[in-house]
């Protein structure tokens, strides 16, 4: 079993685990771009300007040198979205806003969100990765796993064209990993 991409110690959300190389490779390889879309809780209360920055790609440091990130859809969300309390809290200060914001990337470099949020201001307190393409966390609690058949995911991800037959793929929402 593989999980497909990563979630750091201090992020939360959807984690694809599968058996499937074909589906690993397709998520993994940069070569194939796709949709993951995440939710950060940010110090502070965004700019349009931070927004438009975000956008259009921002430099952050990627293994020791400049990198500037792909354009991103990125916008505040509003309502905050409902989840559950977080163990451990993230820091409060009440002299200090917060808001959350919805960054949608087609990349997966390091912590890329915590420092493209970094990069205009606004570090990011929270994360939680909410989909990849069209497979999402709504409705799901904490530590649910949902187990997915083989059509479904690949048709939900938009790699129809790359399914093999027999393999099962099953998504879930974690908490912290470490």
């Amino acid at each position: 079993m593989y999980p497909v991409g990563r979630l750091d110690k201090d992020s939360e959300g959807l984690l694809l685990i599968t058996d499937d190389k074909v589906l690993n490779h397709h998520l993994l390889n940069p070569r194939f771009g796709h949709q993951r879309t995440y939710w950060a809780q940010v110090e502070g209360i965004p700019t349009p300007e931070a927004l438009a920055k975000l956008r259009s790609g921002v430099t952050i440091n990627v293994d020791g040198k400049d990198y500037k990130t792909k354009p991103a859809l990125a916008k505040i969300l509003d309502p905050v979205p409902v989840l559950p309390e977080r163990n451990p809290p993230i820091r409060y200060r009440a002299s200090i806003p917060d808001a959350w914001i919805e960054l949608t990337l087609i990349e997966g470099k390091n912590r890329q969100v915590r420092k493209m949020t970094a990069a205009v201001g606004f570090p990011t307190l929270r994360l939680v990765r909410f989909s990849m393409e069209k497979i999402n966390i709504s409705g799901m609690q904490s530590g649910e796993i949902l187990e997915l058949d083989e059509k479904t995911v690949y048709h939900q991800l938009g790699l129809t064209g790359f399914a093999k037959t027999g393999n099962a793929s099953s998504k879930s929402r974690g908490g912290r990993r470490s």
